[in-house]
Parts: C-alpha cells; sequence; structure tokens
C-alpha cells in the first residue's frame, strides 16, 4: 500500500456570516463561490491555467466559529487519526462520510485545526 500523500488539497473558511464571508472574497479576490449545499458554499480559486487550491466557506461550528483550515488528503483516515493522536493532536470531529469523500477535523498539539480528507 503506498503511504499518504499528505498534500494540502483544500481549505475551508469558517464564519458566522457565510455570505458575507463569500461576497468579500468574491469581491475582493474574484473567487468564484458556489450556491451553498449543506450549508457549505464551495469556491473556486483558480483554474488549470493559473493554478490555485480549491475549498470552500461555511458556516462555523460552536467549536470553531471562525477561521481557516486546510484540507490534508490520505490514503487512510484511520491511519493518520492514529498517527496524529499518537503525536499529540485531538480529534474535534470523527469521520464523517459524504457521497465522495470521508473528513475528519482534528487540532495539533499547538491549537491549529485541519482536516482529513480521504477520497473513496
Amino acid at each position: 500500500m503506498k503511504k499518504s500523500s499528505g498534500k494540502v488539497v483544500g481549505f475551508e473558511i469558517s464564519s458566522q456570516d457565510p455570505e458575507k464571508a463569500a461576497a468579500f472574497y468574491s469581491n475582493v479576490f474574484g473567487w468564484e463561490v458556489a450556491e451553498p449545499r449543506w450549508d457549505f458554499r464551495e469556491v473556486s480559486t483558480g483554474n488549470q491555467e493559473n493554478g490555485g487550491i480549491d475549498g470552500g466557506i461555511g458556516k462555523g461550528p460552536s467549536d470553531h466559529p471562525h477561521g481557516t483550515r486546510i484540507q490534508i488528503e490520505v490514503d487512510s483516515i484511520e491511519r493518520a487519526m492514529d498517527k496524529a493522536k499518537e503525536n499529540g493532536a485531538m480529534v474535534v470531529r470523527d469521520i464523517m462520510e459524504f457521497d465522495d469523500f470521508y473528513l475528519a477535523y482534528l487540532v495539533d498539539p499547538t491549537g491549529i485545526g485541519f482536516g482529513l480528507i480521504q477520497n473513496k
């Protein structure tokens, strides 16, 4: 089995006013923001010509109401979570299943939140 890539594949901006945040980033940086799905708006920051990491804007939960998290792609979300916990991380949202991927949220030992994503 191949080793987890560990590459950053997306970002997530959490806001208590996601509509306002979406308008801001769209107006200032020209990001394309999709209509909400699961109270989450997919965001495109670039294209094949100019690159860019895509992500999304959503309403932040009470435990992480504002801020930005990177999403890190892994081959096995369970193994990555185990390794992260062994190295001092805390799980704040256990594995959630979506149509095409699994997602979990953790906080590293310094308090920085991040997401782990495993494609199906």
